[in-house]
Formats: structure tokens, sequence, C-alpha cells
């Protein structure tokens, strides 16, 4: 069956859009950070919560009161989740969980902001910078592979960020902190009869920590929903943008990060980047009957960046230099029926369609110091137009033949097309054919008491090919790939031994069938072959009275290839690089009175390879803290001051720069800023 020719019926069938239902953390089996507000209503799919055995939520008020510069860094205070800390201009980091990691060879995260797919074409979860952390909801993180929703980029798991819908209020957040940063935040909403508007304004500048580090951006986002009388049916509309521009500080060696941290240097000074992003989403919920309900998404998404990088000093070759320039459009359709048969028994079906048009250019410099982006380029090294099309669809039941067992076996197909032109060569090539890619998932959950779940997880995932050339595009008589099948299984139990108290321990692993290390901007693939990834999970959350909380969690964790080869040494039982041993979690709040709150917060991981050879050693270790303290002035008013890094601990993100091996190669560094101070005022009417 080919995509082109799916009949028009069918996507009439499904025609409209999906408004991602607010979930409530109860009933998962993973530690809740907060309470979730959760709204009663017949419409939208079924909850994460209430399907999947393992969810971690994340409510607004944990963050309310964080100082951070992207919205992605405010899932650092989810267990298990690593940061990628790049802080290059635009480039400001990932987040990733599972044993994958934020380099952008696998981006094995899928990313939803209200239901609305998030990556980029090579994965890169780049629109949750799109999201002002004033508007957040909650934040939910499925990981493991039992999740049938998604599959295109849903390796290890997915986020979803859900934003305020409806409500009453006004609130406003003026930030001032180091390095003249300066912030504004605004969200509005107002719910009237049948009309729920919501606003968000963000605009933010800062000149960095480190010399030549000059940021700039805004983000403006709205949503209008009008819900029938007797809440039968619900329709709406969002819409955001985003803006960022930034120079670039540009990585260190060695001796340059002992010398000065905060330098940027010469060669570095022409650096930086711009980045467009703008989302729609038209949504449409209908309940058909008191059992049946249908929810439909019709999204779309568009990322335009330009960005200009020197990546190392080594003068003798041009391909240090370079300016990388994308334009990527999705448009999509998410469609989901489900049917709650009763309190034993629930059945959900959907079908995604996806279509990418995008493109991809990169250009070399000549040698100068620093790099003269306005000369003619050196080099074309990609100009390339090229598309994806993915037909996917699943179906999940929700069984519970006794109040104790929930048993949620489900299916999910997906099938990929598209095509490459080369405006350089004029050469057209064809996606890889991975046929209907199958991928059957099972949970279980039994609750051996009141307070004591245990559960078990087994299910597919997959990995494509992504970027614009080969090995993604292949011309006739190629080699063709299959699809790496990654295979996640996961037990553990949730316990709450007395008020207040929660902890989940799991164990984990996933195996993948052939992975390939694919970095499309570069050009670069590496078969890993067979790949093992496996952890344990322990979570720990305890509530101190009425008025205070501690939390603590620690993941251990391995990502080990298995076979396959770079340059004719075997990589087998070698160490996946980037990925930490384990990452640490924990922190404290406390409300001492009417007017004063507390809390700290500490996050810790170990020290990875930096190349999957393991020749360069290991770096990328630290533990810092955060305090911050809000007082309120009144009820409308209170200010938050806030000491990240407050033992001012030294850590960087590194990487390895093997372009030229030899005295050449070498690791190279993005420091970390130090101690800073950041002070808010927050309004609310």
């Amino acid at each position: 069956m080919q995509i082109k020719a799916i009949p028009y019926a069918l996507a009439a069938l499904f025609a409209a859009t999906s408004h991602a239902a607010q979930s409530s953390p109860a009933g998962s089996s993973g530690v809740t950070l907060d309470d979730v507000p959760v709204r009663a209503t017949p419409l939208g799919a079924l909850p994460a919560t209430q399907a999947l055995p393992a969810v971690n939520t994340l409510g607004r008020a944990q963050v309310d009161g964080e100082a951070v510069m992207n919205s992605w860094e405010l899932l650092g205070r989810v267990p298990g989740i690593q940061l990628t800390e790049i802080r290059m201009g635009i480039e400001s980091g990932r987040i990733s969980f599972r044993g994958f990691n934020g380099e952008g060879y696998i981006n094995g995260i899928k990313l939803l902001i209200d239901g609305i797919p998030g990556n980029t074409n090579n994965g890169n979860p780049r629109f949750i910078d799109m999201v002002s952390p004033l508007e957040l909801e909650s934040l939910e993180v499925v990981k493991g592979g039992s999740d049938p929703r998604y599959g295109l980029h849903n390796i290890g798991g997915n986020v979803n960020v859900l934003t305020r819908q409806g409500g009453n209020y006004s609130v406003s957040r003026l930030t001032y902190g180091s390095f003249n940063t300066r912030e504004i935040q605004l969200a509005l909403g107002r719910e009237a009869d049948n009309w729920a508007q919501n606003y968000v304004l963000e605009r933010q500048t800062s000149d960095g920590y480190r010399d030549h580090a000059h940021s700039e951006k805004y983000t403006v986002g709205g949503k209008w929903f009008y819900t029938a009388d007797g809440g039968q049916w619900a329709a709406g509309l969002s819409a955001r943008f985003h803006h960022n521009e930034a120079q670039e500080a540009g990585f260190l060696t060695a001796s340059e990060l002992a010398a000065r941290r905060s330098q940027s240097p010469a060669r570095n000074a022409n650096d930086g980047g711009d980045r467009d992003m703008q989302q729609w989403g038209i949504h449409l919920d209908v309940a058909l009957s008191e059992q049946l309900s249908l929810s439909n998404l019709v999204y779309f998404n568009s990322h335009v960046e330009d960005r200009r990088i020197t990546f190392s000093s080594f003068p003798y070759y041009n391909l240090p230099r370079q300016q990388r320039q994308w334009d990527e459009t999705q448009t999509g359709l998410r469609s989901t029926l489900t049917w709650r048969a009763g309190p034993g028994f629930s059945l959900e079906g959907g079908l995604n369609l996806e279509h990418q048009d995008n493109e991809y250019r990169r250009y070399t410099y000549r040698y100068t110091l620093p790099t003269n982006f306005a000369a003619a380029p050196a080099s074309v090294l990609n100009n390339e137009n090229y598309t994806l099309d993915n037909l996917g669809g699943y179906i999940q039941a929700v069984l519970q033949p006794i109040p104790a067992l929930r048993i949620t076996p489900a299916f999910r197909l997906d099938k990929f097309e598209g095509e490459s032109l080369s405006r350089i060569s004029g050469a057209r090539a064809d996606l890889q054919d991975y046929g209907w890619i199958r991928q059957p998932k099972l949970g279980l959950a039994y609750t051996v008491q009141p307070g004591l779940e245990l559960y078990a997880s087994w299910g597919k995932t997959f990995q494509i090919l992504t970027g614009s050339q080969a090995p993604a595009y292949l011309s006739t008589g190629q080699q063709a790939w299959r699809p790496s099948i990654n295979i996640s299984r996961e037990v553990g139990s949730t316990w709450k031994p007395w008020a207040g108290g929660e902890l989940r321990l799991a164990f984990w692993q996933q195996t993948a069938s052939d992975e390939m290390a694919n970095l499309p901007s570069i050009g670069a693939s590496l078969d890993l072959g067979p790949t093992r990834r496996r952890g344990v999970d322990f979570e720990f959350s305890q509530a101190v009275g009425e008025r205070g909380r501690v939390w603590f969690s620690h993941t251990l964790q391995e990502s080990t290839v298995m076979g396959g080869s770079a340059g004719g040494m075997p990589l087998a039982h070698r160490e996946a690089f980037a990925t930490p041993r384990y990452i640490t979690n924990m922190g404290a709040e406390y409300q001492i009175d009417e007017r004063w709150r507390l809390s700290l917060q500490g996050r810790a991981q170990g020290d990875y390879y930096i190349y999957t050879l393991a020749a360069p050693g290991k770096y990328g270790s630290y533990a810092v803290a955060d305090l911050g303290a809000r007082y309120t002035l009144s009820p409308q008013a209170s200010i938050d001051l806030q000491i990240r890094n407050l033992l001012d601990r030294k850590y960087e993100y590194v990487w390895f720069d093997s372009a030229f091996w030899g005295p050449q190669a070498q690791p190279m560094f993005s420091p970390a800023p130090g101690r800073a101070a950041y002070v808010a005022l927050n309004l609310r009417m």
C-alpha cells in the first residue's frame, strides 16, 4: 500500500484534530512530583496514567519560581532525565533518558506540546523552546517502549508538555539576574460560558556567562476553545511563535579552558545563529455517545534556522568553519477513537499522518581569524530538498478482569516514504524502504494491597535513518538498511508504605537489533550493530507535614555497543559515548510560614566516554545545587530569589573533535555557568 494512494475517504473519516487529554497522576506506577489538576470530561483519549504502567508527572507548582534560561532545563527535576547542556547560542541543550544521549546521533525521545509533535526531522526536540514556563500546566514523561500512541522518534519514550487551558487568571513574572539577564513572562486566561482563551508572552535577553554569548528570544502564543452546551463536543485553535537569535562563544580546548573559562576565542567572533519556529493546531473532540469519543488534531510546524559556527582552531582545513541552514515544515493529522465500555474494559484506536517538506544547506568557509561568513563559501556540502511521509496507527485495550489486575495489550504499525533531491547534482533518491514496521506491546499492573502495586511492560519501538542524504535516501542499487528494532522490558513496583510517602523501584532493559549512530547535519553515520541499554530506577517522595516535601531519585544505567566496527576496529562491549553511568536528583521544599517558602535542589551525573572508541577518556561528571526562596508580599504579589549552582561548581559539556585525528583530535569544552543569582517579581490578578 502506497501512502500517496490512501483513499480520501480514510483521511476524511478522521479529519480534524486531537487535543491531548489533561492526565492525572492517579493510578500511575511512577512517583508523582506534584499534584496535577484533573478535568472531568467524557472527551479525549485515555490518559497515559490510566493505560500505561509507568508515568512520571511534574506539575506546575513544582517548577514555579524556577529561573531557567531554557524550558528544557525544567525537566532536570524529573527522575532519570539527562540534561545535555551544549550552551552554544541557539543550540542550547537537549533532554534524554533510558541510556540515550543528547548528542544528536540518536535522538530517542519523542516530544509533544499539547499533543502536537515537537521534534525536527532528525528527532531533535527543539520545539520545547517554544513553551514559556509560566504557561506550563504539567510535564508528562513516559519511559520505555510500552506507549503505542507514537511511532517516529518514540524510541526510548516520550515527553508531553501540557500548557494551561481555560481558567481565569492574569499572571506575570519579571526577572533580573546574573549576566545581565532580563526576562518578562505574561500569561492570561479567560473562561466564560462556552469560551476559553489563553495567551502567553515571553521576552528574554542575556549577555551570557561567557564572552560573545549575547542572546535574545521571544515567544507568543494563544489558545481559543469553544465547548458546546452539555460538553458533547469541543473545538479549538492553538498557535505559538518563537524567535531566537544568539551569538556563539565557541568550544574551548583544554588549555583555553584552563586559562579562562568565560573566554570566547577570536576564531569564534563571527559565530551565531537565528532560529524561528511556529506551531499551529486545530482541535476537535466529540463525544459520540456516553462511552464513545473521537479526538482529532490537525497541525502545522515550521522550523527555520541559520547557524554559523567555527568548531576547531585547526587552521589547515575548511571543514571546521560551517554555516548550516534548515527550513522544515510538517503538516499532520492525529485522530483517536476511544470506547470506554465500562470499569473493566476500554478500547482505543488511533491514526496519524505526517508529511514533511524539508531543506538543508551546509557551507564551509576558508580559514580566517575570525571566520568570514560574509565571503563566498569554500564549498557546498549539502543543498537538498527532501520529503518524509509517515502513516501510522495503533490499537490498545485496557482490561481489568479483576479490580486488582490491569492488562494493556497494544499493537502499532508505521510506514514511511520520501524522496530527496540534490540541488548540487540534480540526483534524486528514494527513502529507504522499511516496509510496515510492526510494534507489539504489553503492560501489566497488579495491586497486591492498597498502596502496593507491581507492574511489568514489554514493547517494541524502532529507529529509522534521518537527514537528507545517504544512507537515509538511497539510489537504485545502493545498500538497503532495515529499521533498527528496539525491544524494551521493564519490571517494577510502587509502594506507599505510610502517609505522604511514595517509592518506586524499576529494572529495565532496552536492546536494539542494528542501531545506527546517524548525525545528518554533518553527513556522518556509524553502524553500531546490536546495542543494549539497561538500568535501575529508584524514586522516593515524602510529604513533610502539611508544609513540606522531600524527594530523591537515582538511576544507574549502562549503554553498551554489542557489535559493529569503526575503521576496522571492533566496537563490541564498548560503552556508548555521552551516556553517564548514573543520574541523581534530590530536593526539599518547606513553607516556613504564610510568607516564606524555601527550596533546595541538587542534581548530579557521572562521567562518560566522549567517543565510541573510548580513547579520549571520560568527562562530564558534575554535582550542583540550587537554592530558592519566595517571599509573599500579598495574595497578588511575591518575590523569588534563586541561586543556581550554589557551590560554584565547575563543569562542562564535552565532545570529541575527531575530524582530523593526529595531534588535532582533542576534547572540546563548553563550560557551564558558575554561581548565578536571579530575583523575580511575580504578580497575580
